[in-house]
């Protein structure tokens, strides 16, 4: 990656062509997301208001949640990251969203620095250059603070590096880096359980690069590295009542009643849908059939990959054995390491897949595939080597005719990529910064002028309480104005002890229609003000039917 460079009597690393190229990519694909984060897009929501909401809880010393109010399964190690930030500066998106743009600019380091152990410095620098581009389904899961797969991506990076380096000889504290593997292990658990597979091939990865070492001191920081990183998790499940754990709760929320669909229609959904949307080639609306082709190409990709690693692997020089053992550990890493992305990702697919969400809302749910980005250079490695070899004329006619086939198979991943991450930069921003201004319309009214305890749907509250921090307060109603989900339950039992609450509906809702016939003969005489594509309802007296 870098040379020495003696100047004026002092050693300066230079970064070499492929290096400065990936640097490159690297600063653009942060600065995109730097503007998208200062302009509050994508368009935030009360989710992401819960995480935010946690952070300033957080930074306040009121709160050390250790799972998302109202659930017991989503770590919160994004509030803690941001929360140092929120209690100093406020809360605001772009303040809450900063860990998560450095958390991609680590991702893209480390994920360059693996791919050219595995593959070359110009693929690495490619690799770099497509996920430094990115149309809204892929920096939604970026940038957004929804939980898990932002912090969990560059932790696996970092244990497959510190796999290599230990299997090659390059990490000379040796217990410490397996210890920090197991922390990174233990943290990934807590925060999102759909890193699961990757956990698991990269665990096996490293008992396949020091198997021996593990039965001692190192097998012993390893372990205490996992319950450090998991602790939270499991102080939290010993406290929870009957069906409360964290299992328990998972189950269910996985697990949807009625009839399934067939795996034809939920590999369907997974393969020509969630794969390129998670990759960055269709648009958030859906994917044409145009852009379904790496969906289709994609286990194709997965079987190259693995072929090919464990032909590097076979062909490994040396027999074990003495001082040639080590040698032969530090060539085969490599390949071993590139099998563990091809396995994470068939995993994570396959687990995908058996959910009936991949056939009845997979546009919604492809965000649960981000984490294949991962995979990405096992992935392309195969084209890459097919075009590469041709393009150098050591191959034969077939050979050459299957290179030419596989550059272009990355030219049109690259330029579907690019198009339609400039489609949403330049047309695609719109409709999200209209309703952040909407948003920010309301808190500021309400914020003056109130009411200050207000009913709302559930993708109104919580983003209002954090854009007015806290001033306003907000309870959570469904369509038929029974309650709904109020994820952190104080909110509730203030809003249920004011006198006079007030009802921030969308204009011509469901809710809205409800809440004026309940009015009755009420409703031209109660207060009502239009904000922002909201109607604010301030009746003398409280409409809570569920009473």
């Amino acid at each position: 990656m870098s040379h020495p460079e003696q100047h004026r009597g002092r050693w300066r690393p230079r970064l070499d062509r492929p290096a400065l190229v990936a640097l490159l990519f690297g600063l653009v694909g942060v600065v995109y997301r730097l503007v998208l984060t200062l302009f509050t897009v994508p368009v935030s929501n009360s989710d992401e208001a819960t995480f935010g909401l946690a952070a300033l809880h957080i930074g306040q010393g009121r709160e050390h949640p250790v799972f998302l109010y109202g659930q017991h399964y989503m770590g919160m190690l994004e509030s803690y990251l941001a929360a140092p930030l929120v209690a100093v500066f406020g809360p605001s998106w772009p303040v809450l969203r900063l860990p998560m743009l450095a958390l991609y600019a680590v991702f893209l380091y480390l994920i360059h620095r693996l791919t050219r152990r595995l593959g070359t410095p110009w693929f690495a620098a490619f690799v770099v250059g497509l996920l430094a581009l990115g149309p809204e389904r892929v920096v939604r899961d970026q940038l957004t603070v929804v939980g898990g797969r932002p912090e969990v991506k560059p932790a696996v990076l970092l244990m497959l590096l510190i796999t290599v380096g230990l299997a090659v000889g390059t990490v000379h504290r040796r217990r410490l880096a397996i210890g920090l593997f197991g922390l990174l292990v233990g943290l990934s658990v807590w925060s999102d359980w759909l890193i699961l597979p990757y956990l698991a091939v990269a665990g096996l990865a490293l008992v396949w690069a020091v198997r021996r070492e593990l039965f001692g001191w190192a097998g012993l920081l390893l372990v205490a590295g996992v319950v450090v990183g998991v602790a939270p998790m499991i102080v939290d499940n010993l406290r929870a009542g009957p069906g409360e754990d964290s299992l328990s709760v998972f189950r269910e929320v996985s697990t949807k009643a009625g009839p399934q669909p067939p795996w034809s229609d939920r590999v369907r959904g997974g393969l020509l849908e969630g794969v390129p949307l998670a990759h960055g080639l269709c648009p958030v609306d859906g994917c044409g059939r145009w852009q379904q082709w790496f969906g289709v190409l994609y286990p194709l990709l997965l079987l190259a990959g693995a072929a090919l690693a464990v032909l590097a692997y076979r062909r490994a020089a040396g027999a074990p054995g003495g001082e040639r053992a080590g040698a032969l550990r530090a060539e085969r890493v490599g390949p071993v390491v590139q099998l563990a992305l091809v396995a994470g990702a068939a995993l994570t697919l396959l687990s995908y897949v058996r959910s009936p969400l991949a056939a009845t809302s997979p546009l919604d749910n492809a965000r649960y595939l981000s984490v294949l980005q991962l995979s990405l250079p096992a992935v392309l490695w195969p084209l890459w080597v097919a075009a590469l070899t041709a393009w150098r004329g050591t191959s034969s006619a077939l050979g050459r005719f299957t290179g030419a086939l596989s550059a272009a198979v990355l030219a049109a991943l690259t330029v579907s990529t690019l198009v339609v991450t400039v489609l949403f930069a330049a047309t695609g921003t719109a409709a999200s910064r209209t309703e952040e201004r909407q948003a920010r319309e309301l808190a500021t009214a309400l914020r003056a002028d109130g009411p200050h305890e207000v009913y709302g749907d559930y993708w109104t509250c919580n983003r209002l309480i954090f854009n007015t921090d806290e001033s306003v307060v907000c309870g959570v109603l469904d369509g038929d104005l029974s309650p709904g989900q109020n994820r952190y339950r104080p909110y509730w039992r203030q809003v249920g002890r004011a006198e006079r609450p007030g009802y921030v509906v969308e204009a011509d809702s469901p809710m809205d229609r409800r809440l004026r016939r309940l009015l009755a003969d009420r409703a031209d005489a109660t207060p009502v003000r239009e904000v922002g594509g909201y109607r604010v309802y301030h009746p003398e007296t409280p409409v809570r039917p569920w009473r």
